[in-house]
């Protein structure tokens, strides 16, 4: 056993997620009060790290959700086909009018001191009515899967989708799988129906029976309803708030082996500091800080995680996971979309300390 973890060595699937297909709109650098046009991306934390891991890392991954049978549903269904990743669609159909509908994220650039800005239309969305019994399970883990990973976004949709994901982290343990959640604390989703105390209610069911997970510190505190210190106060690059609170989330769920989180600061919307720490079956790790000049932000932490999580899936140290992460997750941000460009190659060379001279 390593990391704390009991990794199976083969599987059918390196990797299999849960979550919501979306697919992002984005006008670049435009205000979308302003725009003509747009770029159209396809996105999901939990498509994201499976996509990632597919087509950069060479494993073997695929994804849960919804599909709607129209052309936007169409449209996303091609991407994931192109990333490599098999998909495990519960299907509905669209009334050519209301829905149910694939959701949609808006998503400008920004640019220097003006901010991205971001703004969803998940009204009637397919993936918040998925529910336990919409998949089989069984099925789908006897073919043998090393690691099953889920959301807080997805956990956040509606009341049956926390319980779809209980429902799936159970099977995935009972089936040898290692289990991991992104946080991924939202509170305007939690809102719409539950509120804050109905969210740490849900996560609390989903965290106790998962090994990894990738949050920050206040992911932490405001996920799991643990209590820590100001987190606006300390420095974004600074890890100590996130390790403090390590010793209290463990406390609380004693199965968790593995937390994970980036750090960065943020001097300009292009401009970041960007690093990386985990806390692994009682070790702490940092990775080394790096300026970034940023095209497009979005999808950065999913890059990590997905780095990380190959990382542990190769063996590899647990300083040189932390470092394929950091390094993978830096690389997305010089591409534009959601999911990953970089080779696997480019990440390790980065994770080693390669520069961006020139490659002829």
């Amino acid at each position: 056993m390593k990391y704390g973890l009991n990794i199976r060595e083969n599987g059918a699937l390196d990797f299999l997620s849960l979550g919501a297909l979306v697919h992002r709109l984005d006008p670049g650098p435009i205000p979308f009060r302003k725009a003509t046009h747009c770029d159209i991306h396809v996105s999901g934390g939990e498509f994201n790290c499976a996509a990632n891991l597919a087509d950069c890392f060479n494993l073997n991954t695929g994804v849960a959700t919804a599909m709607v049978d129209y052309p936007v549903g169409h449209l996303i269904a091609e991407r994931v086909k192109a990333m490599g990743v098999k998909p495990f669609y519960k299907h509905f159909k669209h009334d050519g009018v209301r829905g149910p509908n694939m959701a949609t994220v808006y998503s400008d650039r920004g640019h220097g001191v003006r901010a991205p800005v971001v703004f969803y239309n998940r009204c009637n969305e397919a993936a918040g009515q998925l529910k336990p019994g919409d998949f089989d399970w069984n099925a789908i883990f006897g073919q043998g899967v090393r690691w099953f990973h889920s959301g807080g976004i997805f956990a956040a949709l509606s009341e049956t989708t926390g319980e779809l994901i209980v429902e799936a982290m159970k099977a995935a343990k009972a089936a040898g799988a290692v289990t991991s959640f992104d946080l991924n604390y939202r509170q305007k989703l939690w809102d719409i129906w539950g509120g804050h105390a109905k969210a740490v209610e849900v996560l609390a069911r989903i965290v106790e029976n998962v090994d990894v997970i990738v949050g920050n510190e206040e992911d932490l505190q405001k996920g799991l309803g643990i209590e820590g210190q100001d987190v606006e106060s300390k420095s974004k690059l600074d890890p100590s708030a996130f390790f403090a609170i390590i010793e209290k989330a463990v406390k609380k769920f004693p199965k968790v082996k593995v937390v994970a989180t980036t750090l960065r600061e943020v001097h300009s919307t292009n401009r970041h500091t960007w690093g990386a720490v985990a806390w692994i079956d009682g070790k702490t790790y940092q990775s080394p800080m790096c300026e970034l000049d940023v095209i497009d932000r979005v999808g950065g932490g999913d890059g990590y995680a997905a780095g990380f999580i190959y990382g542990l899936l190769s063996g590899a140290s647990e300083e040189e996971a932390v470092k394929l992460g950091w390094a993978h997750g830096a690389l997305l941000t010089t591409f534009p979309g959601d999911t990953t460009m970089a080779t696997v190659d480019q990440v390790k060379a980065f994770a080693k300390g390669g520069s961006a001279r020139i490659q002829r």
